[in-house]
């Protein structure tokens, strides 16, 4: 796959991944997927999208992996983590 996009749970990073390092690998994957760095204006719209929906995804399937060894975190806690604010 793409090796730009780095495991965004511990123990590969010890703290919980930010927004920020989510998108960046939602962005890196449709990047690879569609085969463009930047959409032409006329693509920017479903481009963005998908960026979205794959961050998304990627913060629900973080927030309700437990990792063996480390205590896992209350089903409520990780739920709200999941859901982006508006």
């Amino acid at each position: 796959m793409c090796r730009s996009i780095k495991t965004l749970r511990p123990p590969a990073i010890p703290d919980d991944a930010t927004e920020e390092e989510i998108r960046a690998a939602a962005l890196q994957y449709v990047r690879k997927i569609s085969g463009f760095r930047a959409p032409a204006a006329h693509n920017r719209e479903v481009f963005d999208r998908a960026v979205d929906a794959i961050a998304e995804a990627s913060a629900e399937l973080l927030a309700g992996i437990e990792v063996r060894g480390t205590k896992p975190r209350p089903a409520e806690q990780a739920a709200e983590e999941a859901t982006p604010a508006a």
